[in-house]
């Protein structure tokens, strides 16, 4: 009795898309995945020939794929010409404040020179009293003291002129009288003298006091300058902080481009690089969909009976085969 057989097979047409996807899956499954293009590949030790020469065809049309797919790359836009000028203007005010402080330090230097010559105590003041006397203050003494002599001689003169006239010359009353105007007249020169030098002195410790006074001042004002140029180098020290809080935000600024730069250009690289899985993942889904949606076809085939001459030729050479395996002396043409 013949056997018959019935499958149910899809249409050709989906046998022949299902036999395509199949070799194609094959075949791109031993393709090597390569995202530097040809240019960036080398063969590496212990690699053969032929698996360089696979990543070379692989690289080959990585770099195709990526020229014809540069149109579609992702783009990031360049920095703005207002955020470049803001950056330009932050770095140039980082360090503004460094010639206040400078300043400030040259006034204090110069205040501490402006008092540098003000001494401490009675005796220092004295010995400052000295730089300022007049030079000429000695021979102004000299001067009043010889017209002063002078005086007294005329005087003297005058006394014995008197005492000739009275016939008194050479007496003792005579000599009295000049001793008496001799010793007035040396005490009169001496106090002159003091006078003079005490003038002098005075004169000379007023304009060391008003030395102390300028330079005193002088010290405050170049004090104060100091403290202002201080004050100012505190203010550009605030700016400062500013400038790092905006150069910071702006470095995140240029790091976020830059990182936006590098996803883009890895986004492109990668469609490059899977874009044959990806349209291969695409074709194998509309080909599952065709093979599920169109109806199926049936096939039957009928099997015949064997003939008799088939049937002991099958039962012949099934004992031989028993026969062999259990005995192992069992040669072909044994029972020709």
């Amino acid at each position: 009795m013949a056997i018959q057989q019935s499958q149910v097979l899809p249409a050709q047409f989906v046998q022949d898309l299902g036999q395509d996807l199949a070799k194609q899956v094959t075949a791109q499954s031993g393709v090597p995945v390569v995202s530097t293009g040809i240019a960036g590949i080398s063969q590496q030790p212990g690699e053969t020939a032929a698996d360089f020469a696979a990543r070379q065809s692989a690289a080959r049309d990585f770099t195709t794929r990526q020229q014809s797919l540069s149109g579609l790359a992702p783009q990031v836009a360049s920095q703005d010409a207002l955020q470049t000028q803001a950056q330009n203007l932050a770095t140039q005010g980082v360090g503004s404040f460094a010639p206040f402080l400078q300043q400030a330090q040259t006034a204090g230097t110069a205040a501490g020179t402006a008092l540098g010559g003000v001494g401490l105590g009675a005796t220092a003041f004295q010995q400052g009293v000295q730089d300022f006397m007049s030079p000429y203050q000695s021979q102004v003494i000299d001067a009043t003291l010889s017209e002063f002599d002078r005086n007294t001689q005329i005087q003297q003169q005058q006394i014995r002129d008197q005492q000739a006239a009275l016939g008194a010359l050479g007496s003792g009353r005579a000599g009295v009288q000049l001793a008496e105007f001799g010793t007035g007249a040396a005490r009169e020169r001496a106090l002159l003298q003091a006078g003079l030098l005490q003038q002098g002195f005075g004169q000379a410790a007023g304009a060391r006091q008003q030395d102390i006074a300028n330079r005193g001042a002088l010290a405050s004002q170049q004090l104060q300058l100091g403290q202002f140029q201080s004050g100012l180098g505190g203010q550009a020290q605030g700016i400062l902080g500013t400038n790092v809080s905006r150069l910071g935000q702006l470095g995140a600024l240029n790091q976020a481009q830059e990182q936006a730069n590098l996803d883009a250009t890895r986004e492109a690289t990668r469609q490059a690089a899977f874009l044959p899985q990806e349209q291969l993942d695409r074709f194998g889904a509309q080909v599952t969909g065709i093979m599920g949606g169109y109806p199926g076809q049936t096939v039957s085939t009928n099997v015949p009976n064997p003939t008799p001459l088939q049937t002991a030729l099958g039962v012949g050479t099934t004992l031989a085969g028993i026969y062999g395996g259990v005995t192992g002396k069992f040669k072909p043409g044994a029972f020709d």
